[in-house]
């Protein structure tokens, strides 16, 4: 009976054009799925030379040391070189037109300052190098997103080139710095004898500072004694400078008496001369008295009126010459204390002056005197002779021979008063001179009083300043102790820093760079990509995916053509209806597995680490999303596929074949362990790429499990019309 429904399904199956014909068609639907979606997506990166990419070199160029840098011109040549992508070097306006007009779907535009933003790294504010990045994403959307993956490769590409040319400066200044080093050497051994000489005077330094503050102690004892002597100093200054004033009060009254003097001497010397001359022709007249003798009597009468005068005038002069010579001798006593303090030129000639002084004032008085007593004889015997003219012959003798005497005393009378005269002149100009001297000690006593002021407010500066120098003595004594200590460090400092330079500047004569140097330092980096399951292109990475996808959809147009529940002929056993039209759809499910198996794996070439474990698995998705598809359409017929339809849905977002679980919305997560397709596509990443093949039974387990599930719901369902629609017919058939 079972063989009869089978072979009556199979018999409807291949007589039916318009059923044979689909389901033929509905074979090779996973492979149009798998097949196409797989060969169009294969190696999408394999044809990115064909993108045409629109490159616009804006830059002006730069110069850096001396060497033109063309970073733009090189990056231009680079891309459209490197065949990445289709590189076209144009111009600005044509990019912006061919961008807008779909000719290109990026356009990339090294900007003006592209190399003169690369010289700036070693600026106080440097600049980076931009790139303009334009994107036509309506065009196409992924190619906006590949070309961002190629930006970046052309930004690392840019940096290892700006960072080579900077590597190879930077190894030249180190080079540089190398012969910097050496001359710093030689220098820091210079400086090195320099601090132990400053070592060596610092110590010096510091005795002598020791000294400074003991010594400061007695400056600062001197200095007080200095401003107590300037303050005596000073008053006793005060003092001469008042007796000089004084003094010179007097040397004017002293000028002044002098000055009469003279002119008295030299009336005196006068009146002498005048008398020597009269006693001259008196001796002359007297020698010839007796001649005259008649004349005698009125002679007598005239010498005794005469005598009378000169006894008067003689005591006169003779008290006035007395008076002259005390006055030179208290002169003389007067000016000792100033002689004393006068140049010894001027001393000595005053001295001289006041001596002849003296010596004739004595002779004038001496002089004066003897005149004095010869006209008190004159005038007695001129008396006598005008009382007793009797007597004249007897007197006559006498009077001769005093006549003769006072001749002879009337030159030294002479004498004297020349001498007195003279004296006098010298006395009124040494007088005038001693006046000019005084008023000049007068002057220089005043500014000598001064200056002795000033010392004193000097002085005591000088106190205050000598107590502040034996206090910072001190401290400067301590601290060329520590400037000491610091010079020996410094000494023991530049003996290490000459050879730490030394040694510097052998490390750096140690660098010879090289290209291979250059780019060492631009790009240190090399990733080394260890992939575990390496997936060799976009076709193998997405077959779980496409695989499951066209094996469910072909499993839903086989609901469509083909009627799964409509027997062939009436059903004699729920069982055999069953088996009749699971029997066909296993025989659809195997052809489209191994069709879309031998698809992938020999005319599109993909590699499986399992080639029997990927065809095993392709069949059990295969029957798993047919036992699917039969139980909901069975069911619920049009309805079932609807439902058939939101699970593809539901799988295509949920099953993780593109983008893994984790980026997916969390609501949608739900799915993703209910639903058959994530199971499948687990299963063929394990046959494909991963070779676990726990793994691959645990997610097969689970297809199976599904399989199972919806046959035997099928199957009661199966059961369940049978006994509603054909239990009674099939009876009357039974015993017929």
């Amino acid at each position: 009976m079972k063989k009869s429904m089978t072979f009556a399904e199979w018999k409807q199956l291949l007589r039916t054009r318009k059923m044979i014909v689909p389901m033929i068609a509905i074979l090779f639907i996973p492979v149009l799925y798998a097949g196409m979606f797989l060969w169009a997506f294969w190696d999408p990166y394999d044809h990115m030379d064909q993108l045409p990419v629109a490159v616009v070199n804006l830059d002006e160029g730069a110069e850096m040391d001396g060497e033109q840098l063309e970073i733009g011109k090189e990056l231009t040549d680079k891309l459209v070189d490197s065949k990445e992508f289709n590189f076209q070097s144009v111009t600005k306006e044509r990019a912006e037109k061919g961008l807008k007009g779909q000719d290109y779907y990026i356009t990339i535009e090294i900007p003006e300052n592209f190399s003169e933003h690369a010289t700036t790294l070693l600026e106080e504010e440097p600049q980076k190098l931009n790139l303009l990045y334009k994107p036509n994403e309506g065009f196409n959307f992924l190619s906006a997103q590949i070309g961002e993956t190629a930006m970046d490769r052309i930004k690392a590409e840019v940096n290892e080139q700006v960072a080579s040319t900077y590597a190879e400066k930077l190894f030249d200044s180190i080079n540089e710095m190398g012969e910097g080093f050496g001359e710093a050497a030689d220098g820091a051994g210079e400086l090195h004898d320099g601090a132990k000489k400053l070592a060596d005077g610092t110590d010096d330094l510091k005795g002598y500072l020791e000294q400074l503050a003991s010594s400061s102690i007695a400056l600062s004892d001197g200095s007080t004694k200095l401003a107590q002597g300037a303050n005596t100093a000073a008053k006793g200054a005060n003092d001469l400078s008042k007796g000089l004033g004084t003094l010179s009060a007097g040397a004017s009254d002293l000028q002044n008496g002098a000055n009469e003097a003279a002119a008295g001497a030299s009336s005196l010397k006068a009146g002498i001369g005048e008398y020597t001359a009269g006693v001259d022709k008196l001796a002359a007249s007297y020698s010839q008295i007796g001649a005259k003798e008649k004349e005698f009597a009125g002679s007598i009468g005239t010498l005794a009126d005469k005598s009378g005068s000169l006894k008067n005038a003689s005591d006169q002069l003779a008290a006035g010459s007395q008076s002259v010579h005390a006055g030179i001798n208290q002169l003389s006593d007067q000016l000792g204390p100033i002689l004393a303090q006068l140049p010894d030129e001027q001393k000595a000639a005053l001295q001289a002056a006041l001596g002849e002084l003296k010596q004739g004032s004595a002779q004038v008085a001496g002089g004066i005197g003897e005149l004095s007593a010869g006209a008190a004889g004159l005038q007695q015997g001129a008396s006598q002779l005008n009382g007793a003219a009797g007597q004249l012959q007897g007197a006559h003798a006498e009077a001769l021979a005093g006549l003769k005497k006072l001749q002879g005393n009337s030159a030294k009378l002479v004498e004297g008063s020349n001498a007195l005269a003279n004296g006098n002149s010298q006395l009124a100009a040494g007088s005038k001179q001693l006046v000019g001297g005084v008023q000049s000690a007068a002057a220089g006593s005043k500014e000598l009083a001064n200056g002795l002021n000033e010392l004193t407010t000097g002085a005591g500066t000088m106190q205050q300043g000598t107590g502040t120098l034996v206090s910072k003595s001190k401290d400067l004594a301590e601290g060329s102790g520590k400037l000491a200590s610091g010079a020996t460090e410094l000494n023991e400092g530049t003996a290490t820093l000459q050879e730490k330079l030394a040694e510097a500047n052998e490390t750096a004569g140690e660098v010879n760079p090289t290209d291979k140097t250059y780019n060492m330092a631009a790009s240190p980096v090399d990733v080394e990509q260890q992939s575990i399951n390496k997936v060799p292109n976009y076709g193998t990475g997405f077959a779980p995916y496409f695989l499951s996808l066209g094996l469910f959809v072909g499993a839903l147009l086989v609901s469509i053509v083909f009627p799964l529940v409509e027997p062939a002929t009436p059903p004699t056993g729920a069982l055999g209806w069953f088996t009749s039209k699971v029997s066909v759809l296993a025989i659809v499910g195997l052809i489209q597995a191994l069709l879309a198996v031998a698809v992938v794996k020999y005319w599109l070439g993909m590699e499986a680490v399992n080639t029997p474990m990927f065809i095993l698995t392709a069949i059990i998705t295969s029957y798993t999303f047919i036992a699917l598809v039969q139980v909901l359409v069975s069911i619920m017929s049009d309805a079932g596929r609807f439902v058939a339809i939101l699970i593809l849905i539901l799988q295509l977002t949920t099953s993780a074949g593109t983008f893994p679980l984790e980026l997916i919305p969390e609501p949608l997560k739900i799915f993703n362990t209910l639903l058959p397709m994530t199971y499948s596509v687990q299963a063929f990443k394990a046959t494909i790429s991963t070779g676990d093949m726990a793994h691959l039974w645990a997610n097969n387990g689970v297809l199976i499990g599904f399989m199972v599930v919806c046959l035997a719901l099928t199957f009661g369902y199966f059961a369940l019309v049978f006994k509603k629609r054909y239990s009674g017919k099939a009876a009357t058939t039974v015993e017929a």
